[in-house]
């Protein structure tokens, strides 16, 4: 996979499709790497007619890792946006979203249909309000506004997410269970859960990369970001707004409020859907993020077996 110098930083992406095709830059969430937009999912979604490109977040998979930072002390960085302060953190989403504006420009890309799920989909909100010249359509997928007024994961799912993995060099049966384990917690009930799909991904993102300190400077980033519903405002392009109604870690009511905050923005909540995106999805999202970017996002669209509502 070829990597870029962008915004200070090497960032590892690869592109499907049609290179002359109009954009579509995907994001990846906290910690995860770019694999995890699968490539059955970006060949389903080059085949609407686009150039699909997906990339490694900074201190994720094989782009520059911020190792040489301290460890984030969140509750400093709570505090300190509580009073209206700026923290002391290695980076914010703004910086995230300049390595993606910064990665355009490396492919001489002046405007793409942005994409982001999770954490991704905030740094893809901070694209289309901040960077609005370089972007042609929005899709916020399972993702947040930042408003710490939105009902947050049960200490169930928090403890799921954060509590300490064994380390795959020392015991990579119990790092692969830990991580098939936390999957689980956060899937849909409305889709098959596979067990060993989930084991493969867990072993192909460790064997391609390894970075535990990176996910708690991703979740600083988050904090220190705050609030973002007062530059959403910004936002006048097409917007799609997906969330699972069974998602445990980022609640639905989340977004809700991302879609109340973006003037036209259409929402829809996928009846099933966790804080994933199970394989029997991939032609529905991918459908979904082609027509919002054609302009003809159709609301009764159902995916398979009327999942959504």
């Amino acid at each position: 996979m070829p990597k870029t110098k962008a915004n200070g930083i090497e960032i590892e992406y690869d592109c499907f499709g049609n290179n002359d095709a109009e954009a579509v830059l995907l994001i990846s969430g906290l910690g995860t790497q770019m694999i995890r937009w699968s490539e059955t999912f970006c060949q389903i979604l080059a085949e609407q007619g686009y150039r699909v490109i997906r990339f490694d977040n900074r201190d994720a998979g094989l782009s520059t890792h911020f190792d040489s930072a301290s460890m984030p002390d969140l509750a400093a960085i709570a505090d300190a946006v509580s009073r209206g302060e700026t923290p002391n953190v290695s980076y914010t989403l703004f910086d995230m979203a300049n390595d993606a504006v910064g990665l355009l420009d490396s492919l001489m890309i002046k405007r793409a249909h942005v994409v982001g799920r999770s954490m991704g989909g905030m740094i893809a909100q901070l694209l289309a309000s901040e960077h609005a010249e370089r972007v042609l359509s929005l899709v916020s997928i399972m993702s947040s506004t930042g408003n710490r007024d939105l009902p947050q994961a049960s200490p169930a799912v928090m403890a799921a997410m954060t509590s300490p993995a064994p380390h795959p060099l020392k015991d990579e049966q119990g790092y692969l269970a830990h991580c098939v384990a936390f999957s689980q917690v956060i899937a849909g009930r409305g889709y098959p859960f596979d067990e060993s799909a989930q084991r493969d991904q867990a072993l192909a993102e460790v064997k391609r990369a390894y970075n535990p300190s990176g996910f708690w400077r991703h979740i600083a980033a988050i904090a220190a970001s705050g609030d973002l519903r007062s530059r959403l405002r910004n936002i006048t392009v097409p917007t799609l707004v997906l969330h699972g109604a069974e998602d445990p870690l980022v609640s639905p009511e989340a977004g809700k409020d991302t879609a109340a905050h973006i003037k036209g923005a259409e929402l829809r909540i996928v009846e099933g859907m966790g804080h994933d995106i199970p394989p029997s999805l991939f032609a529905f999202v991918a459908r979904a993020i082609a027509d919002n970017a054609r302009r003809t996002f159709n609301p009764v669209e159902r995916p398979p077996a009327s999942q959504a509502s």
